[in-house]
């Protein structure tokens, strides 16, 4: 049950504070982010295409407050396409965003968020790759689904997410299975109410079964975030029974995470991407790694007392 309370905590100021300054911070976020430039990251990018993998890149930082935070982390995508470009790895990484990031909750926050996404993604295009909208909590898909659809107007390689742990998501699945559409499910990293999502995890993960079999039936480009390796079995034998070749879906897991798997799938002809975060305001991102599964709070608290 520390999931809930660590999910409560990653929008906590005082905890924000104290795990920050905690000594064993750095080593453990260290696990989970790239790096906090993209002269840092860019390498890890080439090292994964190097083994035969592709990237996700997610610059780090939501909850702004400010139409000017919007506007700087709008540059900060556009600044990575650049370095990407200018390395010819276009078509190894991807963008994953955050609307919240690009002024979502902000006052006009739909209208904002879909003026700074739309020239991520057009810079996104330009160097042969896309962008997925990353999903957060429930109040906000309504307004994400909806800059999907528009951007997909003209992009429509453009991806978004989809959380198997909230009731809504396999009609979400059904309406989004259509050719060209690129989309990724993930069991779901937000505190939500027991009124919207599945609290227990044998029945998120039974969702998730359900949901994978709604996408692999579809006509669109599945993308399987996860790291359990029985939902990895399953997405094979589903794409085997659908009839889908290994480049008709792929397999997405997070940076830091199961790297030996990352190059096992890869090896074995899957497409294999890895999510990879980098960037300075890494509390909320981070304190979702930990809520997701406890040996990684079991390894952040062992990082803290070994250096104390």
């Amino acid at each position: 049950m520390l999931g809930p309370v660590i999910l409560a905590a990653s929008r906590s100021d005082k905890m924000r504070r104290f795990v920050s300054a905690a000594p064993g911070t750095k080593q453990v976020v260290g696990r989970f982010i790239a790096g906090e430039t993209v002269e840092q990251v860019v390498p890890i990018v080439q090292d994964a295409a190097d083994k035969g993998l592709e990237v996700t890149l997610d610059v780090v930082g939501e909850d702004i407050t400010s139409r000017e935070q919007a506007f700087a982390a709008r540059d900060a995508y556009l600044e990575l396409i650049e370095h990407l470009k200018g390395l010819g790895l276009g078509e190894r990484a991807e963008m994953s965003v955050k609307l919240s990031m690009f002024g979502q909750a902000l006052e006009g926050g739909h209208e904002l968020a879909l003026a700074n996404v739309r020239p991520v993604v057009e810079a996104a295009a330009e160097i042969g790759t896309t962008v997925t909208l990353d999903a957060e909590d429930h109040t906000t898909l309504d307004s994400m689904f909806a800059i999907h659809e528009e951007l997909r107007k003209d992009f429509p390689q453009t991806g978004c997410v989809i959380q198997a742990y909230l009731f809504r998501t396999e009609d979400d699945a059904r309406r989004l299975a259509k050719a060209g559409s690129r989309v990724r499910i993930v069991k779901g990293a937000y505190k939500e109410p027991a009124t919207v999502a599945f609290q227990d995890k044998a029945e998120i993960d039974k969702a998730y079964v359900r949901i994978l079999k709604i996408l692999m039936a579809g006509d669109g480009y599945p993308m399987i975030g996860s790291h359990d390796p029985r939902l990895i079995a399953v997405s094979q034998e589903l794409a085997r029974r659908a009839g889908r070749k290994l480049d008709e879906y792929e397999f997405q897991m997070l940076y830091g995470i199961r790297s030996e798997e990352h190059v096992r799938l890869a090896a074995e002809g899957h497409r294999m991407r890895v999510y990879t975060a980098y960037g300075t305001d890494w509390y909320g991102y981070f304190m979702r790694r930990l809520a997701e599964k406890p040996a990684n709070l079991l390894f952040f608290v062992r990082s803290m007392i070994t250096k104390n």
